[in-house]
């Protein structure tokens, strides 16, 4: 049982752990053991909510997969119970941010003094840009 927060939980069938041999520190050991975690949530069959899932599936962006399988992958430690543990407080913090239900934005428009604000740098901008040219009037 993964622990999300106080009432959301994933139980560990629902999540798939495969471990493979990893690049990186560790000098011959990389080769001889898979110390690499690449951790597979189906987010489809899943047990969380509708719009959870929604978000998750949006926040996770290229690691969504066509099947909606969400994949982590974690070999930035030596040991395979590190990367373990990485991969699974990754999936955690991304649950997380998916539970936040985003504020809706309230549209609203410029006040009259920001609007005249806006003009007047606009004039000045201009003014000062006009300074540049060849100066008129004199034939030299």
């Amino acid at each position: 049982m993964i622990q999300i927060t106080d009432t959301v939980a994933i139980e560990d069938r629902e999540v798939e752990e495969r471990f493979v041999r990893a690049s990186g520190p560790g000098g011959q050991n990389v080769n001889k053991v898979a110390t690499a975690v690449e951790l597979r949530f189906n987010l489809k069959g899943s047990s969380l909510p509708r719009e959870v899932k929604d978000r998750l599936a949006t926040l996770a962006g290229s690691r969504m997969t066509q099947e909606g399988v969400l994949l982590i992958d974690s070999r930035e430690y030596r040991t395979q119970a590190q990367n373990r543990e990485a991969a699974r407080e990754r999936l955690v913090a991304l649950i997380q941010k998916a539970l936040v239900r985003p504020r809706s934005r309230r549209p609203t428009k410029p006040k009259k003094a920001a609007k005249e604000k806006r003009l007047t740098t606009k004039k000045l901008r201009g003014s000062i840009k006009e300074l540049r040219g060849r100066a008129r009037g004199s034939d030299d």
